[in-house]
Protein backbone atom coordinates (compact mmCIF):
# COMPACT_ATOMS: atom_id res chain seq x y z
CA UNK A 1 0.00 0.00 0.00
CA UNK A 2 2.56 2.52 0.57
CA UNK A 3 5.18 0.68 -1.13
CA UNK A 4 5.47 4.60 -2.94
CA UNK A 5 7.26 5.47 0.27
CA UNK A 6 10.01 3.70 0.26
CA UNK A 7 13.34 4.70 -1.59
CA UNK A 8 14.93 2.48 -4.02
CA UNK A 9 18.06 1.03 -3.49
CA UNK A 10 18.88 0.82 -6.69
CA UNK A 11 18.74 4.49 -7.53
CA UNK A 12 21.13 5.34 -4.63
CA UNK A 13 23.62 2.94 -5.70
CA UNK A 14 23.62 4.39 -8.86
CA UNK A 15 24.00 7.90 -7.81
CA UNK A 16 27.16 6.56 -5.88
CA UNK A 17 28.34 4.74 -9.13
CA UNK A 18 28.17 7.60 -10.90
CA UNK A 19 29.83 10.22 -8.18
CA UNK A 20 32.56 7.61 -7.85
CA UNK A 21 33.10 7.47 -11.78
CA UNK A 22 33.27 11.38 -11.50
CA UNK A 23 35.60 10.97 -8.81
CA UNK A 24 38.00 8.30 -10.96
CA UNK A 25 37.81 10.56 -13.69
CA UNK A 26 39.40 13.61 -12.09
CA UNK A 27 41.94 11.30 -10.12
CA UNK A 28 43.13 10.51 -13.15
CA UNK A 29 43.00 13.94 -14.84
CA UNK A 30 45.51 15.04 -11.95
CA UNK A 31 47.95 12.32 -12.56
CA UNK A 32 46.82 9.95 -9.57
CA UNK A 33 46.67 6.64 -11.09
CA UNK A 34 46.63 4.53 -7.70
CA UNK A 35 43.83 6.91 -6.86
CA UNK A 36 42.15 6.43 -9.92
CA UNK A 37 42.36 2.55 -9.57
CA UNK A 38 41.53 2.22 -6.19
CA UNK A 39 38.21 4.36 -7.28
CA UNK A 40 37.48 2.29 -10.25
CA UNK A 41 37.72 -1.12 -8.19
CA UNK A 42 35.02 0.94 -5.49
CA UNK A 43 32.74 1.39 -8.33
CA UNK A 44 33.05 -2.02 -9.85
CA UNK A 45 31.99 -3.15 -6.06
CA UNK A 46 29.19 -0.77 -6.43
CA UNK A 47 28.04 -1.94 -9.54
CA UNK A 48 28.04 -5.48 -8.90
CA UNK A 49 26.18 -4.90 -5.74
CA UNK A 50 23.63 -2.88 -8.21
CA UNK A 51 23.85 -6.00 -10.50
CA UNK A 52 22.47 -8.33 -7.49
CA UNK A 53 19.67 -6.24 -6.82
CA UNK A 54 16.44 -7.37 -8.28
CA UNK A 55 14.59 -5.59 -10.66
CA UNK A 56 12.26 -2.86 -9.59
CA UNK A 57 8.51 -3.51 -9.19
CA UNK A 58 7.70 -0.57 -11.68
CA UNK A 59 10.27 -2.08 -14.51
CA UNK A 60 8.84 -5.44 -14.06
CA UNK A 61 4.95 -4.48 -14.74
CA UNK A 62 5.74 -2.48 -17.96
Amino acid sequence: MFGWLRRDPRKKLETQYAHKLEQARDAQRNGNIQGYAQLMSEAEEILQKIDSLPASTSEAGK
